[in-house]
């Protein structure tokens, strides 16, 4: 067994080249801690730092055959640029198709919603439109078009109490037809 630490960096990139698996240990083990650095300078986290030197000596020893190599240390600083653009390209998608999906997500749940809300207000308007006719136009002006108990009195000309009647009477009619349609809306 080759002692590759008296190897120069040519020789060993020769040697592995060759599928000298020692040549690519020292050149390894002599770039390994510089790569990492420089790799954590970039992304700001040793865990991915970690991988992308590893994924870089990996792509390194896996093209070994077919690499022209005039300095090793130059040419694996690159191969590591590189797998940090890789890396950034691909989490940038990721984070994109994740904002995505949120989105998405809620713009399903609020159509969900819309949705919802429409066909209970569709129930409401034909549960109320049994109800007697003044009785009918107090709920609707003051729970659906919201407008104040006194204005209703002053259009449909009746009596403030004789107004909050019937809207008792609409609720109440309303709330009780509403607990039956309830289990079929959830």
């Amino acid at each position: 067994m080759n002692d590759f630490r008296n190897f120069s960096d040519e020789e060993l990139a020769a040697l592995m080249k060759d599928g000298e698996e020692g040549a690519f240990d020292e050149i390894y083990n002599r770039y390994w801690d510089k790569l990492f650095y420089a790799a954590h300078r970039l992304v700001k986290s040793a865990e991915i730092a970690e991988e992308i030197t590893q994924d870089t000596f990996m792509l390194f020893w896996i093209k070994r055959q077919t690499l022209e190599i005039q300095s090793v240390k130059p040419y694996l600083a690159a191969m590591l640029r590189y797998e940090v653009y890789r890396y950034l390209a691909k989490s940038r998608q990721a984070l994109e198709l994740e904002l995505t999906m949120k989105e998405q997500a809620v713009r399903s749940v609020s159509m969900d919603q819309e949705i919802e809300n429409r066909l209970l207000l569709e129930i409401i308007r034909n549960l109320t439109n049994k109800l007697p006719e003044k009785c009918r136009l107090v709920f609707q002006y003051n729970k659906l078009q919201d407008r104040s108990l006194s204005d209703i009195c002053k259009e449909l000309n009746i009596s403030h109490k004789t107004a909050e009647a019937h809207l008792t009477k609409a609720l109440k009619m309303v709330r009780e037809n509403l607990s039956s349609v309830a289990h079929f809306l959830l």
